[in-house]
């Protein structure tokens, strides 16, 4: 079955002329009173201290070449650093050397965004889809993508891979079968489930390679388009975007060397993965340090960069606008771009203890979203604290351990969130006894 395509400028803006001229008006009564809003609460400004610390010693240390942090709380930028350097090795000639001068980061340096770009890109692109009635959560794939009309594809619905539940490979290096979007859409199809669907959920690359799909046979424009034409630019966002050395960008955080952790993935059955296929099969592995284009193998070599579980870069002031639009229930600077319900239905805790894209950690308060990429990014969004959290780092630049990993960052941006939400909630208590 086929569906028309969303043209552009179909998918509703919600503007109130009256509403923004009132709030131009009291913009400017307020200036003289602006500088002073934004200063934390007592016991944020220490939550926001001691994260500050927390960074800098990680970056002191050479956990992470560099990072970028940002707090924000009901729309108003706190603090917002750069850490370090944005480069500090390079491959050359096979070996992985320091530099002489390592690039100095600065916040208005891009980042690949790795998995985040399932929340900022993919999933934002589905709920605008389901916002405007083109994309029904819980209709088959098969629906959109007629192909996956069939078993064993045939059960999966739009909700199953939002909630990673679909059954799909979690991952599979699908350049090895696919040159470009349309082949790796085709491979998927061949390949049979890992899992029952509904089952259970499994984090699954494939099925937001889907989602990404859907987005371009529904809305009739490839991801990168639709997400810049209907989300980016009416945002003003301008460093949010798929393939930034295409767009003019230079400033970069620097990844990996190549890509020796996905070529083990593939060679080397014990670590984790599993490939059926002939390792030796395809060769095509980068060999030199990646700055300004996707670290992700499957996004790279077989997605031209633009897919929907990676290729997403940005800096961490764009991520908060992104952070705050749900924060505020799809509204941003006086602009609704989201129907509440439609926020609300995403960032509901599912069966499987998540949201609909969006990973909702148990240990932070009840309600919070988060995302986590493999480059080494973080968002993070509190409702319950007004609290948006950007924790960017370049980890991968650093290179893998002796056992093949990168630097682990979980317990920095673990310990970062403690001391933020801590912080916020001291103030709130203290509020509350006023």
């Amino acid at each position: 079955m086929r569906f028309a395509s969303v043209p552009r400028g179909v998918l509703p803006r919600r503007r109130s002329v009256r509403s923004a001229l009132l709030l131009a008006g009291a913009l400017l009564i307020l200036a003289p009173f602006v500088a002073a809003a934004q200063q934390p609460g007592p016991g944020l400004a220490r939550g926001i201290a001691q994260a500050d610390s927390l960074v800098a010693e990680a970056v002191a240390r050479e956990r992470v070449p560099g990072a970028v942090l940002l707090v924000a709380q009901n729309g108003r930028v706190l603090h917002e650093r750069a850490y370090g350097s944005a480069q500090l090795y390079e491959l050359r000639g096979g070996r992985v050397e320091r530099l002489a001068e390592p690039r100095p980061l600065r916040t208005s340096t891009l980042f690949d965004l790795a998995s985040v770009t399932k929340v900022m890109a993919t999933t934002f692109a589905i709920m605008l889809l389901v916002d405007s009635g083109a994309v029904d959560l819980d209709a088959p794939v098969g629906r959109y993508l007629p192909e996956f009309g069939d078993p064993p594809h045939s059960g999966i619905t739009v909700r199953h891979l939002l909630t990673h539940s679909s059954g799909l490979y979690r991952w599979q290096p699908i350049y090895y079968h696919a040159r470009n979007a349309a082949e790796a859409v085709a491979h998927i199809d061949r390949l049979p489930l890992e899992f029952e669907t509904g089952a259970g959920r499994q984090y699954s690359d494939l099925g937001f390679m889907l989602l990404g799909a859907i987005v371009e046979r529904v809305s009739g424009r490839p991801l990168d388009v639709f997400v810049r034409e209907e989300l980016y630019e009416p945002l003003g966002l301008r460093a949010t975007t798929f393939n930034p050395r295409e767009h003019g960008f230079t400033d970069f955080a620097a990844t990996s060397h190549g890509n020796p952790y996905e070529r083990q993935m593939v060679h080397d059955t014990a670590f984790g993965y599993r490939y059926d296929g002939d390792p030796s099969a395809w060769d095509g592995w980068r060999a030199y340090t990646l700055v300004g284009e996707v670290n992700d193998g499957n996004a790279f070599y077989a997605f031209g960069g633009v897919a929907g579980h990676a290729g997403l870069f940005s800096t961490a002031a764009e991520l908060r606008v992104l952070l705050d639009l749900l924060l505020q229930r799809g509204e941003y600077s006086g602009t609704r771009h989201l129907r509440p319900e439609t926020v609300d239905a995403f960032l509901t805790r599912d069966r499987y203890g998540h949201g609909l894209g969006w990973m909702m950690p148990r240990e932070l308060p009840e309600g919070s979203f988060a995302h986590t990429g493999f480059t080494g990014t973080y968002v993070a969004g509190v409702p319950r604290y007004g609290l948006a959290v950007v924790l960017l780092t370049n980890r991968q630049n650093l290179g893998r351990s002796a056992e093949g990993q990168y630097p682990d960052v979980n317990g920095l941006r673990a310990a970062v969130m403690r001391a933020l939400v801590a912080g916020a909630a001291a103030d709130a208590a203290a509020d509350d006894a006023r």
